[in-house]
């Protein structure tokens, strides 16, 4: 079965940063890509961001490309994504996402993903 721990989530002051870290387990994590969606009260689970199973290949959403970067530890079997400039805006809980599929494309929806994390929240005051 395959787990994944979201850590490093917090309260953070507007231009702040914070470094999101999931912790998976459970099988090999090197061959799967991986992800990171966030999801505000009241509001559909978005993506943020996503990366290949070898960091080739690194996708983000338009409203944190430039602010944002997720990378891969396929050694530490983590995926990280480090926020910077954050904003009220970002304000969200964040959840990291594995596909099943071994070298497989990189999904931008949550529906490509079977596997989540339990979430971590990201508060960002102004």
């Amino acid at each position: 079965q395959v787990q994944l721990v979201e850590s490093g989530g917090g309260l953070v002051q507007a231009g702040g940063s914070l470094r999101l870290s999931c912790a998976a387990s459970g099988r090999t994590f090197s061959p799967y890509p991986m992800g990171w969606f966030r999801q505000a009260p009241g509001k559909e689970r978005e993506f943020v961001a996503a990366i290949s199973w070898n960091s080739v290949s690194v996708y983000y959403a338009d409203s944190v490309k430039g602010r944002f970067t997720i990378s891969r530890d396929n050694a530490k079997n983590t995926v990280y994504l480090q926020m910077n400039s954050l904003k009220p805006g970002d304000t969200a809980v964040y959840y990291c996402a594995a596909t099943s599929t071994a070298w497989g494309s990189v999904p931008f929806t949550p529906i490509g993903y079977d596997y989540w994390g339990q979430g971590t929240q990201v508060t960002v005051s102004s």
